[in-house]
């Protein structure tokens, strides 16, 4: 049963449409010393994210917000915490690997040579966002966060998406959420 359990659990986290890549945190820091956060301005570091619409932007500040508000910070005007968010997108392409049963039907030459290959089968935008929690005294990073999701063209999911990877990358936060 347990065995059952671990690979139901581990199919779930391998189809998962989030990527959490990294997270690092500065050593020595007393991460609950700190009681306030804010958002530096996010026009800077993402250019070409104002392009098109800045509303996954808000949804990915929410979504912090909310990850920060559950161990106690609090949002200020002069905060001990700056919060830094970048997004990169790019677009890419899927494949897929040939295999024996693409090689072509030929029976004559012995000589014939067939190789697997990558073929493309379609193409998506990829979006990675990072957060980077700044002490604001020093103008120090002392925590970061990198994940990364396919972007869907639905509204919905996109949401649901961020909501999901801001709360897999605050898992590795040294806070934990309150009760």
């Amino acid at each position: 049963m347990k065995t059952l359990l671990l690979a139901s659990l581990l199919a779930f986290v391998a189809c998962s449409p989030v990527r959490v890549e990294s997270t690092t945190q500065m050593p020595g820091v007393n991460f609950r010393a700190y009681k306030t956060y804010n958002f530096m301005d996010v026009t800077a570091r993402n250019e070409d994210i104002f392009r098109g619409s800045s509303a996954n932007v808000e949804q990915l500040k929410q979504a912090v917000a909310r990850q920060l508000e559950q161990r106690g910070y609090q949002r200020a005007d002069k905060p001990d915490l700056w919060v830094n968010i970048g997004v990169v997108t790019q677009n890419k392409v899927q494949t897929r690997e040939t295999n024996i049963w693409d090689a072509p039907r030929y029976i004559g030459q012995r000589n014939y040579h067939w190789q697997s290959q990558e073929v493309p089968v379609g193409s998506y935008r990829e979006g990675t966002a990072t957060v980077d929690i700044v002490d604001a005294a020093r103008n120090e990073q002392i925590w970061q966060g990198i994940a990364a999701s396919a972007l869907s063209k639905d509204p919905e999911k996109l949401a649901a998406r961020i909501d999901e990877g801001i709360a897999d990358m605050f898992k590795a936060y040294p806070v934990p959420p309150r009760q």
